[in-house]
């Protein structure tokens, strides 16, 4: 009875703790680097749940045993469901990483050569097809100014002017 009771204890405080499924996507335009530098952050378990149904295969996003594959199917992801248009045109993100911090895996993505922007256009679907519930959030700062949005499902775009 004990354990069927922690059981059912640490079930109801995981649904406490995780009960709604969202993202934080922040664009940050570094003038003095000219960089766009991009940071992501999704619960672990919802990514690694996604990319194990996108790609049909079975991984620990937290200690992978090939790490460099998981970077490789997070980065495509990415790609596929993070979109930055700055000005008018499509910026081409560059993966750098990412790391596990508590219960987020944090990706990191950036643009060389980008002046600073007076239009961010953003698609972001991140989670859309597992998560009919998913909450997306924009957080976008050019010339120190900061302006947020959020993506409920399915509305994914969002355009930002500075």
């Amino acid at each position: 009875m004990g354990l069927l009771l922690c059981k059912w204890w640490t079930v109801a405080w995981m649904a406490i703790l995780h009960p709604f499924y969202v993202s934080v996507t922040e664009i940050t335009h570094n003038a003095a680097k000219k960089e766009l530098e991009v940071s992501c952050r999704i619960f672990a378990d919802d990514l690694e749940n996604t990319l194990k149904t996108q790609y049909k295969t079975s991984f620990d996003i937290i200690k992978p045993a090939n790490r460099q594959q998981v970077e490789k199917m997070i980065a495509d992801y990415l790609s596929q469901h993070l979109q930055i248009t700055l000005d008018g045109k499509k910026v081409s993100l560059r993966f750098l990483g990412y790391k596990i911090e508590e219960d987020a895996v944090w990706s990191f993505l950036s643009a060389e050569n980008i002046a600073a922007p007076k239009k961010v256009a953003v698609m972001n679907d991140l989670l859309y097809q597992q998560h009919p519930s998913q909450i997306n959030m924009i957080h976008v700062i050019v010339g120190g100014k900061r302006q947020s949005t959020k993506l409920d499902n399915p509305k994914a775009s969002a355009v930002m002017e500075f």
